[in-house]
C-alpha cells in the first residue's frame, strides 16, 4: 500500500505527471475535481458558500460562478482563507473516503492524491511519499497567458496567492523538473514509478510515514 501526494502550483505540470502515474497503474485521486463535485448545486458547501460571498457568486442556473469567485478571492487573502475553510473539510473528508475505497478494493494500490494546496493545508496527515512539480514562477506565468489566455497581472496574481516554490520544495521527498520538455517530465516520473515498484515490497521494517499537512 502507497500513498503518494502529488503538488505543484498552478501550472506546474501536475496533471502531466498525475497522467503518467495512472498509466503505470497508479490509482488518481483529484483534489481540484472533488472540489468540483463537493459544489454541486444543492450542496451544503454551495450553500456556505453563498451565505458568506453573496448571491452573485451563483448563475441563473445555480451552479457556482467559478471565474466571478476567482476574481472575488484571489489577491484578498482574508477572502481566499474563508473560502478554504468552507471548502476543504469536504475535500478532506471525501478524500480519505477515495483513499479508503481504493485500498479495500487492492491492498497493493499506489494511490496518489493530486492536490495544489498541500502546503497550504494546515494539520496533520501521514504520505508514504510526498512529489512536487516544480517549474519556475516566471516559466508558470507564461504558461497561463499562453495556454490559458490569462492577463500577465491575472496570472501572476493567481500565483503570488498560492505557497511559494520554497515552501513546497521543503516539503518535497521527490522533486519532478517540469520547466522543460513532456518527453524530460515523463523520464523522470518513469524513474519514480521503478523507485515506486522497487518499494512495494518493503522490508521487515519500513521507514514510518512523513507527516506533512491534510491532503486538501
Amino acid at each position: 500500500m502507497s500513498l503518494i501526494a502529488l503538488t505543484g502550483g498552478i501550472a506546474s505540470g501536475k496533471s502531466t505527471i498525475a497522467r503518467r502515474l495512472a498509466m503505470h497503474g497508479a490509482v488518481i485521486v483529484d483534489a481540484d475535481a472533488l472540489v468540483r463535485e463537493v459544489q454541486q448545486p444543492g450542496s451544503p458547501v454551495l450553500a456556505q458558500i453563498a451565505a458568506a460571498f453573496g448571491a452573485g457568486m451563483l448563475r441563473a442556473d445555480g451552479t457556482l460562478d467559478r471565474a466571478a469567485l476567482g476574481a472575488h478571492v484571489f489577491g484578498h487573502p482574508d477572502r481566499l482563507q474563508r473560502l478554504n475553510a468552507i471548502v476543504h473539510p469536504a475535500v478532506v473528508a471525501e478524500s480519505q473516503r477515495r483513499f479508503a475505497a481504493a485500498f479495500a478494493a487492492d491492498p497493493a494500490a499506489v494511490v496518489v492524491y493530486d492536490v495544489p494546496l498541500l502546503v497550504e493545508a494546515r494539520g496533520t496527515g501521514g504520505w508514504d511519499l510526498v512529489v512536487v512539480a516544480h517549474a519556475p514562477a516566471d516559466v508558470r506565468t507564461q504558461r497561463l497567458i499562453d495556454l490559458r489566455g490569462m492577463a500577465p497581472d491575472e496570472a501572476r496574481t493567481r500565483i503570488g496567492a498560492q505557497a511559494t516554490d520554497a515552501q513546497r520544495l521543503a516539503i518535497a521527498d521527490v522533486v519532478i523538473d517540469t520547466a522543460g520538455t513532456i518527453a524530460h517530465t515523463e523520464e523522470q516520473v518513469d524513474a519514480l514509478w521503478d523507485r515506486i515498484a522497487g518499494q512495494r515490497h518493503p522490508d521487515p521494517e519500513p521507514a514510518p510515514r512523513r507527516d506533512v499537512g491534510d491532503p486538501t
